[in-house]
C-alpha cells in the first residue's frame, strides 16, 4: 500500500487491477477439487494449467527439465495414476511432464515408471498432495489488500492467475512478470508493451549490528558507526564515471560507502569500485534499490 501511495503521487492513477490467485485458494479449501470445476466457460484449461505450473515450479516432475524462459521445453499435463488404470482428473492426480517423459511413461502407473528412482517417486507423491507453499499467507492477505485498495476510492478490478494468462495469450504477449502485470484483471486489449521496466528491490535501511561474523558466529570485522562518508550514505543511488583502470566507464547503482573513500557500487551488471570523487548523487537511500532494465521478453 505504500507503493500505491507513491503511484498516486507520481501518476494519474484511475483504478487498480489485482490478481487474487484463486486457483490455489480453491485447492486449500477443498484439496480434492475436480479439475472440471476449473475448466468451465471462457477460461477452460487455463486455471488448472496455471495452477500446475506454479505447483510444480514449471519443471517436468520426472526429469526436472524446465519449461520456463525462451529456452524452456513444452510441458504436458500428465496423470500420475493414468486414466487407463482408473486415475481421475482431479488436480491431486495431475502433474507436469516434458514430451519425452510423457511418452516413456505412457499408461504406466507412476510407481512402475519410477520404480528404479524411489527418491523421485516419493517426492512426486508428496508434492501431488501438497498445495502451493504460502497459500495460507496469500489467503490472509489478498482480501485485506483488496479492501485497502478499495479504500483509496478508486475502482478495483480483480482476476485469477488463469485469467491473467488468458489475457496475455489472447493479446499474443510472451511470458514475463511485467507483461503478466499488464494483463491482470479485466483487459479490453493491449496497445503496446514497454521496452524498459523500472525495478524496485527492497534493501532495508541498514542494521544496528556493528560487528560482522563468520558462519560460526565469531567476529571478523567491525562496521563503522558513522553512516555518512564524503556526503554519501550506503544505499544512495549514484552514478560514477571512472576515467581509467579495471572499472573504467560510467556505472549507476546502489553505493556502499567506505571511510577510506573507495566505494563499492552494485549495478545491474555486478559490483564495481570507484572513488567518492567520481560519484554523483542521483537519489538518497529510501530502503529500495532502483534500476531500469530491458523488458524481459525483449532482452
Amino acid at each position: 500500500m505504500s507503493w500505491t501511495g507513491k503511484f498516486q503521487r507520481w501518476f494519474p492513477v484511475v483504478g487498480w487491477h489485482q490478481e487474487l490467485v484463486r486457483f490455489d485458494m480453491q485447492l486449500l479449501e477443498n484439496p480434492e477439487i475436480s479439475s472440471v470445476e476449473y475448466q468451465r466457460g471462457t477460461l477452460a484449461g487455463f486455471e488448472v494449467r496455471e495452477y500446475l505450473l506454479a505447483k510444480w515450479n514449471r519443471k517436468c516432475a520426472y526429469c526436472d527439465t524446465s519449461g520456463a524462459g525462451p529456452a524452456g521445453v513444452p510441458l504436458n499435463i500428465d496423470h500420475i495414476n493414468p486414466r487407463a488404470k482408473g486415475g481421475s482428473d482431479r488436480v491431486s492426480n495431475l502433474t507436469l511432464a516434458c514430451i519425452p517423459c510423457n511418452r516413456r511413461k505412457g499408461a504406466q502407473d507412476v510407481r512402475v515408471f519410477l520404480a528404479v528412482d524411489t527418491t523421485r517417486l516419493d517426492r512426486v507423491l508428496r508434492q501431488a498432495k501438497r498445495p502451493l507453499e504460502d497459500a495460507a499467507a496469500v489467503n490472509s492477505t489478498r482480501r485485506a489488500l483488496q479492501e485497502a485498495l478499495a479504500g483509496t476510492g478508486l475502482p478495483v478490478a480483480t482476476g485469477s492467475g488463469g485469467l491473467t494468462k488468458f489475457n496475455r495469450t489472447t493479446n499474443g504477449l510472451p511470458k514475463s512478470h511485467t507483461l503478466d502485470a499488464l494483463t491482470v484483471g479485466t483487459v479490453a486489449g493491449v496497445a503496446f508493451c514497454p521496452a524498459q521496466v523500472h525495478v524496485a528491490r527492497s534493501t532495508g535501511r541498514g542494521k544496528y549490528q556493528r560487528t560482522g561474523t563468520d558462519k560460526f558466529g565469531f567476529p571478523t570485522r567491525i562496521f563503522t558507526s558513522k553512516k555518512t562518508h564524503f556526503g554519501f550514505a550506503t544505499g544512495d543511488l549514484v552514478t560514477a564515471t571512472v576515467p581509467a583502470g579495471k572499472f573504467a566507464g560510467t556505472h549507476t547503482g546502489r553505493v556502499a560507502v567506505r571511510a577510506r573513500g573507495r566505494f563499492v557500487i552494485t549495478t545491474v551488471a555486478g559490483k564495481v569500485e570507484a572513488s567518492h570523487k567520481t560519484c554523483v548523487l542521483s537519489q538518497r537511500a529510501d530502503g529500495w534499490q532502483h534500476t531500469r532494465q530491458p523488458e524481459a521478453s525483449k532482452a
